[in-house]
């Protein structure tokens, strides 16, 4: 879009170079705030076009971008053209700027930035997001919480972008480890406490039946055969395990939906147990299974024997495992949804794992294996509570809310809240997600609760401030002067610089697509608010004539408008007071 300016400057190269507009327009690119030398709106990097020709044959880049330059004329959109080192640059007229962006951000309210030309010609897919997947009868480890929120992020922008999104909670509801808690809950379960705290009951059954197993063989015994049992069908080894998954499913919906997440369909392992044998059968038709000396079965990736190439796909005992499992379920999913995109999200760990169950789906024939596309994150250190070493999601959440609530309370500013309660949870969210966000999602990152708790700087907090700060403001003189607007009282720098930022944010959108980094985004809206920031302190609405005061108020919904719709697709909800 950058409302429709992009267009308009690719239509005048294309006359002088003899290329279609469609091809030039991804070479136009909005100038950033912070990076800006001249008043250039828009800059066309002729390196860009010049990418064809080998290095020897290439003539001078700033000799062909003043060539360009003298070719081209200013018009009723463009009112100046410069040179840069190796671009060329253009001014719009300041007027239209004004009107077009301010028009545009209020006519396309949440799709302001996606009905850009970067993104016409867009084909509408069908995409599979796999995220979160916490274990059953655990309790949610803020382990699982970058999944969850990462996920969530590419669901809620492949979903803005017109695609067909489908969010899948993969559980870890299968495996050894139910032998354990099934054996564990037998001894020292109790059916009251189970259905009171059942995640909290079945954590302590967990750590108590791991203990005694260290010391007692018997224990592993149970536990081995009670898997065993789940394999084969068991009707009350399968109800015991059916209890345990369904309130902890419950939990898990409990949680979410204070995250403000949501998911199209809970799977789990479980769903595959019986569909990984048809998959061992498959890959043995292939001749790709072998029988190790143990009775493990195993498939070389390598061909070659490589130790690090091997994969383990059956135990001895004929059980299924992880990597069987997720072969299933890719196709299983294929049949059910015919995916044009599946991502994974989990941590970098799983990186392997994932190169060999997609090299696995290819050399059984399986085409759309190019499809699966893994997202790895890296790890987040020091996420403690006041309660010591606890790193339960849920002790995190009520920590950042009671220390919200605290924060909020000794602010001479902080307004009349209907729910403090719910604003805290809100604000405290944002902290956690922006955060997590700034930076790289591979790179891991030391938590800090003073960092998240800043209410200056690039925090989350900041952006709700002043997403609230601005509400407030059209609350208070919204009424009368938020009609039409004129754009000569907003030719001031400050203005004048929101306005280039907000033409801006389609490239933004474009290049976290592109990605699947939030930072793009993060960042973006960061320099917004410190941009609203300081216009709020000196293009004042109260004691102004009529006229300055409503285009002012004008700018500031814009910028409101924005700030909301980038903060929704990060997984954040705006708040309007705090």
């Amino acid at each position: 879009m950058a409302c429709g300016f992009r267009r308009s400057i690719a239509c005048q190269l294309s006359r002088v170079l003899d290329l279609p507009p469609e091809n030039l327009i991804k070479s136009i690119s909005a100038v950033p705030i912070s990076r800006k030398e001249e008043v250039a709106d828009f800059q066309l990097c002729v390196d860009s076009l010049l990418e064809n020709n080998s290095d020897h044959s290439r003539p001078d880049i700033q000799v062909q971008a003043t060539r360009l330059a003298e070719k081209l004329k200013c018009d009723t959109v463009v009112s100046e053209i410069s040179t840069g080192r190796g671009t060329v640059n253009f001014k719009i007229n300041r007027e239209l700027l004004t009107k077009t962006v301010l028009q545009q951000v209020i006519n396309d309210g949440s799709k302001y930035g996606l009905k850009s030309e970067l993104f016409s010609g867009l084909p509408q897919k069908k995409i599979v997001v796999e995220f979160s997947s916490p274990n059953v009868a655990k309790k949610f480890h803020v382990g699982h919480l970058r999944s969850t929120i990462i996920g969530n992020f590419i669901a809620n922008l492949k979903e803005a972008l017109g695609h067909q999104v489908t969010r899948i909670n993969y559980l870890g509801d299968w495996g050894m480890q139910f032998g354990l808690l099934g054996t564990g809950f037998q001894l020292f379960g109790y059916e009251e406490k189970l259905q009171s705290n059942p995640l909290q009951h079945l954590f302590e059954v967990y750590v108590q039946v791991n203990k005694e197993a260290a010391d007692d063989k018997n224990i592993g015994k149970s536990a081995h055969e009670f898997f065993q049992r789940l394999e084969l069908g068991d009707t009350q080894a399968l109800a015991l395990w059916q209890k345990f998954r369904d309130l902890s499913i419950e939990e898990y919906v409990r949680i979410y939906k204070r995250l403000g997440v949501h998911f199209d369909e809970y799977s789990g392992e479980s769903f595959y147990r019986e569909k990984s044998q048809e998959v061992l059968k498959l890959l043995d038709s292939k001749g790709l299974l072998q029988k190790t000396v143990k009775g493990t079965a195993i498939v070389d990736l390598s061909g070659n024997g490589d130790p690090s190439s091997i994969c383990t796909v059956m135990r001895s005992d004929g059980t299924s495992l992880y990597a069987t499992r997720d072969l299933a379920a890719a196709i299983d999913r294929m049949d059910k949804y015919n995916f044009d995109t599946m991502i994974y999200v989990t941590d970098k760990g799983q990186k392997k794992h994932f190169q060999q169950v997609f090299q696995m789906l290819q050399i059984m024939g399986y085409d759309w294996a190019e499809r699966c596309q893994h997202v790895p994150f890296g790890v987040v250190q020091g996420m403690k509570t006041r309660r010591g070493n606890v790193t339960f999601l849920e002790d995190v959440l009520n920590e950042i809310r009671s220390r919200m609530l605290q924060n909020m309370a000794s602010i001479k500013t902080t307004k009349e809240l209907e729910n403090p309660q719910q604003t805290a949870e809100r604000v405290g969210l944002a902290a956690l997600i922006i955060q997590d966000f700034r930076g790289l999602l591979l790179s891991d990152y030391q938590f800090s609760w003073d960092r998240v708790f800043q209410s200056r700087g690039d925090t989350g907090v900041f952006l709700q401030y002043t997403h609230a700060r601005l509400h407030s403001l059209e609350e208070t003189f919204g009424c009368g002067y938020l009609n039409d607007f004129n754009t000569a009282c907003l030719q001031d720098p400050q203005s004048v610089s929101i306005l280039q930022h907000l033409l801006r944010f389609d490239e933004v959108l474009c290049r976290s697509s592109q990605d699947l980094q939030p930072r793009h985004i993060v960042s973006y809206l960061l320099t917004l608010s410190h941009l609203a920031a300081m216009a709020h302190k000196t293009l004042l609405i109260k004691d102004s004539p009529p006229e300055v005061a409503g285009a002012r108020l004008h700018l500031f919904r814009a910028v409101r408008s924005v700030l909301a719709n980038g903060m929704k697709l990060l997984g954040i909800t705006p708040v309007c007071r705090m």
